[in-house]
């Protein structure tokens, strides 16, 4: 469903940051991306939603290039672009509101979802009033009520302590599970992207490019980080990415 083709980016008139990138993602599918700092993984998040245009190459989904500020596409940021001035509710549905939808609507799609999050009776609530782990959920909240296509993630789980941070990726495994939208996830922990990557993508070089790609057959499956294949794979991932740092 979404096709990136030969991908490169400079900025001003510096050597590119990216060079020959492509990449597909099925409708069934998620992408993890990891790789050394610098390497250009957040550019490439920003190629695939229309943030930041290619100089080269092109990024389709469903057969249509995508745009800037695509209905079809979410995307959360590292530190969740939550507006500090809206309640919890009012920053869920504000996408929807960009949309059209209906007040009423809205709300209840809203509120459907706060609960199945576990953020019901906090509605009202400002994101200072929230944990950081809150904050994601909204975040991942917001991102669900348009019913997207496509979920694009950057460290999403970066800034908050291990705990929280193993309960969010389960629960983020748990979301794909009962919604199957498909998402592309960059990350600098290898153990992340394993545990929620059907593939990994490891993008390192000057220019970046993607050096390996590795299938993950225990992707989907809550018990798989307790599994001798979980730590095998995570191994394998390093050991190639050593080569690039």
């Amino acid at each position: 469903m979404l096709v990136a083709n030969a991908l490169s980016k400079a900025y001003g008139k510096g050597e590119p940051v990216i060079a020959d990138v492509s990449l597909e993602l099925t409708s069934d599918e998620t992408i993890t991306i990891v790789g050394p700092s610098g390497a250009g993984k957040t550019t490439l998040l920003y190629m695939l939603c229309g943030l930041v245009p290619p100089d080269r190459g092109s990024v389709k989904l469903d057969g249509q290039a995508v745009q800037s500020g695509s209905s079809k596409i979410a995307i959360i940021l590292q530190d969740y672009g939550l507006l500090p001035w809206k309640t919890v509710l009012e920053n869920v549905t504000l996408g929807l509101r960009i949309q059209g939808v209906g007040r009423a609507i809205r709300r209840q799609r809203a509120l459907e979802i706060l609960a199945e999050l576990g953020l019901a009776g906090r509605d009202h609530d400002y994101p200072a009033q929230l944990s950081g782990g809150e904050q994601q959920r909204v975040a991942i909240g917001r991102a669900l009520a348009t019913r997207p296509k496509l979920f694009l993630m950057d460290e999403p789980f970066s800034s908050l302590d291990a705990i929280t941070r193993e309960k969010l990726q389960l629960g983020l495994l748990a979301t794909w599970n009962s919604s199957r939208i498909p998402y592309v996830l960059v990350t600098h922990s290898i153990p992340e992207a394993v545990l929620l990557g059907r593939r990994i993508l490891i993008l390192a070089g000057k220019p970046a490019s993607i050096v390996s790609s590795f299938d993950n057959p225990g992707f989907g499956v809550p018990e798989y980080r307790h599994q001798e294949a979980f730590y095998e794979l995570i191994r394998t991932v390093r050991y190639r990415m050593e080569h690039y740092w």
